[in-house]
């Protein structure tokens, strides 16, 4: 990994939004809208932090149809999956984080549902 890959990962994590839309795709693929509905938060503001995160290679895509779904990305290598995973471990740590992960716990059957 190059020190300037590195820096574009710290920088994506640098942000409350995107570091809490990784923290619900550790859950699993998800669409916008279930993004959305666990943010509170509008399309278009999580579209551009899913953009950021996209670019940056934290998050990958499929479509289907119309609809777009992300997840995180798998590593390549291991200063990469040694980032996210220190990441993951720190999911209970923030009340933000954890507030998030119950709401989407709770209406997980709605909201995956909302695409199909």
């Amino acid at each position: 990994m190059k020190l300037k890959d590195s820096q574009i990962i710290f920088q994506a994590l640098a942000d409350a939004t995107r570091f809490r839309i990784l923290n619900l795709l550790g859950e699993g693929e998800l669409c916008v809208c279930d993004l959305t509905r666990v943010l509170k938060e509008p399309q278009s503001k999580v579209s551009r932090h899913l953009a950021y995160l996209r670019r940056s290679g934290l998050v990958q895509t499929r479509k289907e149809g119309l609809w777009m779904y992300y997840r995180l990305a798998k590593p390549g290598n291991k200063g990469f999956r040694s980032i996210l995973k220190a990441c993951g471990c720190c999911r209970s740590e923030f009340k933000e984080l954890k507030q998030d992960l119950k709401v989407f716990r709770q209406n997980k059957k709605r909201l995956i549902s909302c695409c199909t």
